[in-house]
């Protein structure tokens, strides 16, 4: 007989069936279950400082899909999904001590908010003698299997990834049991809608988003198979990631990775059958070299906690002073700099609830470095816009760029006119997102400023009017 036959299940950001250890342990024989989704109003609050939700709509949309998908999985298996919105530890206690359950299982997070949330729960269980069993879900590299504790995690990636390949196993996939035996009558609970957080009641897609991301596992268990398989995508991954236009640079995982929708492992576990069926190369490593990345970021939160989250980042330094512009981080933030590459990467999240990779670091190091403005902003603001937002990734990166994270290189800087040259020569994806430079040459779209009042004339912009003026002199990046 298992240790525990009445068990709460609690799904936090690991929302699907497949490869879930937690839920797989909380399904076994002889075992009641009841599966249980809290939306806590706290992640949907205002951030006032920067004047936007800690949840923006895209995500919140993203997570409704994701969380009505797993609902729906549990249904074709004779389950069915609790739904509840409020307090999780009060909702969590109270519905645990009402169905006799002996414990509480759920997926272990590692940044600070939610192992709060985890600490308050366990502290109101242990008078109800209700456990809580926690379960690594999350990473590619289990953190038991690490070959180093975690206080000794290496500060440079390149290191972490040298001995973790060596040394260090990818467990096998999880199986799930569809046979789930569930707790009875505990009333499912209706889902809430984009209204119920303060949202409109729904959301329109904008026609030039790169994916129309849905959440859920059944989508994400989707696009992997069309991504690896159907398309052999993966063969070029290297050479495209880095693109800036269209669905099929890159894999676009990050959405349902962040949600827990799509098990890391798994992914591993195809690519290395697709290298065995089709082929090996450069490009299908670097898929798992990201999620290997990805990992050394979840690591890093695990090991410097709430540093990661202040503006003197893990390195602590205090010696950082940075410009709290309300005005000009707006400006940044609505794509309204003047520096259109800048403009078109912000406008594209503004609208889209994305930004790719190399987008990413150029308005990050953009809002840090050119403008000066505290990096904590940009990181809040990147929370509450991306669809694909993760706590470790997204405060692992913005470490990185604002020069107060473990980066090996002193005073990481973007040349922001290279970069722009480089990624996007023929300035189609500025004109993409800026419509209204739609008729300016390529070999101009990227320094706009600098046009003659005839030239603006002649390419139908009027520069502070129908777009700004740039808020820093873009000649400061032309090659001398």
């Amino acid at each position: 007989m298992p240790a525990h036959t009445r068990i709460l299940y609690w799904f936090r950001n690991d929302l699907r069936l497949h490869d879930n250890a937690g839920f797989a342990a909380a399904c076994q024989e002889d075992v009641q279950v009841l599966p249980v989704y809290i939306f806590d109003p706290h992640e949907f609050r205002e951030l006032p400082a920067i004047g936007v939700k800690k949840t923006g709509i895209f995500r919140t949309n993203f997570l409704l899909e994701c969380v009505a998908d797993l609902r729906n999985n549990l249904r074709n298996r004779g389950a069915e999904l609790i739904i509840r919105v409020g307090d999780p530890v009060t909702i969590l206690a109270n519905l645990a001590e009402t169905i006799d359950a002996q414990a509480i299982y759920a997926s272990k997070e590692v940044t600070s908010e939610e192992t709060d949330v985890e600490s308050a729960l366990s502290k109101r269980l242990k008078p109800l003698n209700i456990d809580l069993e926690l379960f690594w879900t999350s990473t590619l590299y289990h953190v038991r299997d690490l070959p180093f504790e975690i206080a000794k995690l290496p500060d440079i990636f390149t290191q972490f990834r040298n001995r973790v390949e060596k040394y260090a196993p990818v467990r096998e996939l999880v199986c799930f049991s569809d046979d789930i035996s569930m707790i009875s009558d505990v009333d499912p609970g209706e889902m809430p809608t984009l209204a119920t957080f303060g949202f409109p009641d729904a959301l329109t897609a904008d026609v030039r988003a790169a994916v129309p991301f849905e959440g859920g596992e059944t989508v994400a268990m989707d696009r992997l198979e069309r991504y690896i398989w159907e398309t052999d995508l993966i063969q070029t991954y290297k050479d495209t990631r880095n693109g800036m236009l269209g669905e099929d640079y890159s894999s676009k995982f990050s959405a349902w990775l962040a949600h827990g929708c799509l098990s890391p492992r798994l992914i591993y576990y195809e690519v290395k059958y697709y290298e065995q069926e089709r082929v090996a190369n450069d490009s299908t490593y670097w898929l798992i070299f990201e999620l290997i990345w990805r990992d050394f970021f979840r690591f890093v939160a695990l090991k410097f906690g709430t540093r990661l989250f202040k503006p003197s980042g893990i390195k602590h330094d205090l010696n950082k002073h940075w410009r709290r512009d309300f005005d000009l981080f707006q400006r940044w933030a609505e794509g309204e700099t003047g520096i259109p590459f800048i403009d078109a990467n912000m406008r594209e999240l503004k609208y889209t609830g994305f930004m790719s990779n190399r987008g990413r670091q150029n308005v990050g190091s953009f809002l840090v470095k050119d403008l000066g403005i505290d990096w904590t902003w940009g990181a809040a603001y990147f929370e509450s816009m991306l669809v694909d937002y993760d706590p470790c990734s997204n405060w692992g990166n913005w470490n990185y760029v604002a020069g107060v994270g473990n980066d090996p290189r002193e005073d990481r800087y973007f040349n922001i006119l290279s970069q722009a040259s480089r990624y996007d020569e023929r300035g189609e994806y500025v004109k993409h997102w800026l419509p209204e430079l739609a008729h300016v040459p390529a070999e101009r779209v990227h320094m706009v400023s600098t046009l003659t009042r005839q030239q603006q004339a002649d390419y139908e912009v009027a520069l502070g009017d129908n777009y700004p003026m740039p808020v820093v002199n873009p000649t400061k990046w032309v090659k001398k």
